[in-house]
């Protein structure tokens, strides 16, 4: 059973959530103030949040900065009514996984849900894409990666290891806590190694979208990695720059 927390205000959306989010497959807690919601985080481990924005406290991108101070690893899908751009950027860039503009669909929602409750272990059929796949096959598309079967679950290079299908990866001997895009990220890059990605095409494949605006964000996903797994960030031994192009993984 999957245990997940709930911070949202609107008392229908809230309802919509409890209706869908039940046991056997779930156990959903919820709460309507950033208060709440941080002392929630505090005495109990989920396996995913879903965070809206407009609270009557502290708002969700805030709450978002706070739980990724602390927790690298549970995955955040954040709501709101807005539909800046502004928010959705700040919201991916400070670490949510994943981010849903009101009104949405249930069934949209659910597919979310489930895909990124995936990479904490399987709950079913979920969306599609990259990240969305798990352990699934990947294929070229238009993007010229080529097609791989990540079944072959552990990859070693260096003092690096990496178990997809565990959802864990060591270096130099101590265990790494990755939100679920930055280990989708590593696990691609890695199962290609001397390939560049343009950022462009990460956020094609890893985000399921390609606007230039979002592009800083695979920047700043890119920079959480390298100061997790590298040991001097002047030298980078695993991600590397491919100047005016993207970013490859080390061959």
């Amino acid at each position: 059973m999957k245990s997940i927390l709930l911070v949202e205000d609107d008392t229908q959306i809230t309802n919509l959530l409890v209706l869908h989010l039940h046991e056997p497959l779930y156990k959903l807690a919820t709460c309507d103030t950033g208060a709440a919601a941080m002392a929630r985080v505090a005495d109990g481990v989920f396996d995913l949040v879903i965070l809206d924005i407009m609270l009557p406290d502290l708002n969700g991108i805030e709450i978002c900065r706070r739980i990724r101070a602390v927790d690298g690893r549970t995955p955040i899908l954040m709501l709101s009514s807005l539909s800046e751009e502004t928010d959705k950027v700040t919201a991916l860039e400070l670490g949510a996984d994943d981010y849903l503009t009101k009104p949405f669909g249930i069934f949209e929602l659910m597919a979310r849900v489930k895909a990124l409750l995936r990479r904490q272990g399987d709950v079913g059929a979920g969306a599609t894409g990259y990240a969305g796949a798990g352990a699934g096959a990947m294929t070229s598309g238009d993007t010229g990666v080529p097609t791989e079967d990540t079944k072959t679950a552990v990859k070693r290079v260096k003092d690096l290891v990496i178990d997809h299908d565990k959802h864990k990866v060591i270096v130099r001997g101590e265990r790494l806590e990755l939100t679920p895009k930055e280990f989708d990220l590593l696990w691609l890059m890695v199962s290609h190694p001397g390939k560049t990605f343009s950022r462009h095409e990460l956020l094609e494949l890893i985000w399921g979208f390609a606007f230039q605006e979002y592009e800083h964000t695979v920047t700043s996903h890119i920079n959480r990695l390298r100061i997790k797994l590298e040991k001097n960030l002047d030298k980078p031994e695993y991600i590397l720059t491919t100047w005016g192009t993207g970013y490859r993984f080390a061959e």
